[in-house]
């Protein structure tokens, strides 16, 4: 796939809004001088209809890599549904460079750097929350968003002007938006969900297949 270059709106590789992300990113460059250490991209077709909105990189994940859900454990599951269901050419994500296309399908993060023990101050979430509001004004009318994990979900709605309260984040959930916009929600495809069978691979694929559903009426 051809290296997207962004709106500035959408991505800034140079972000450096959140003292505590930017000063743990420095760290974190001294200790592996060969990671990405960087705001991670969205990751796919810019015209898509299905967005796919995660928390944060994780440090030895897609923070390493520079590519969303590539290098860490909840990637493994993600794009062996994502190939399944047609939205993805291969169902591995390696590495930058390893040939791997979405289709139709792009990937982004509610919070674009790696936080310390994964865990995104609230602060941060809104300091990030405008590059996640112009990443879905991309989307034209009819289409999909899947919120992995009830953080996802709120900075979607945040993004969207919608009080989260209004809508509460449950597995398998469907909420009607503004401009025919749907929102999914999932529990989040991370080791630790999907070890303790919080999530499953059919529970994952159920949502899926509804989004093809919805993206075919």
């Amino acid at each position: 796939m051809t290296e997207v270059h962004w709106p500035a709106a959408v991505f800034d590789v140079r972000c450096r809004r959140c003292a505590r992300l930017a000063r743990f990113l420095d760290e974190g460059r001294a200790r592996h001088p060969g990671y990405w250490l960087a705001p991670v991209p969205p990751f796919g077709d810019p015209a898509a209809r299905l967005l796919i909105v995660g928390l944060a990189p994780g440090f030895h994940g897609a923070n390493a890599s520079g590519r969303p859900f590539t290098g860490d454990h909840a990637g493994l599951l993600l794009y062996r549904t994502l190939h399944r269901y047609g939205f993805a050419n291969q169902p591995t994500s390696v590495a930058v460079g390893d040939g791997l296309e979405l289709r139709d399908c792009r990937i982004t993060n509610a919070v674009k750097c790696v936080p310390p023990a994964n865990k995104p101050l609230p602060a941060e979430m809104h300091n990030c929350n405008s590059y996640l509001e112009a990443d879905l004004k991309m989307l034209r009318a009819g289409s999909v968003i899947l919120a992995l994990g009830a953080i996802a979900h709120q900075a979607t709605l945040r993004a969207l002007g919608i009080k989260p309260a209004q809508t509460r984040f449950a597995h398998g959930a469907e909420h009607g938006l503004p401009d025919h916009l749907t929102l999914l929600d999932s529990y989040h495809c991370s080791r630790y969900n999907t070890q303790t069978r919080r999530l499953t691979e059919p529970m994952f694929a159920a949502v899926f297949a509804r989004a093809v559903e919805l993206l075919e009426r």
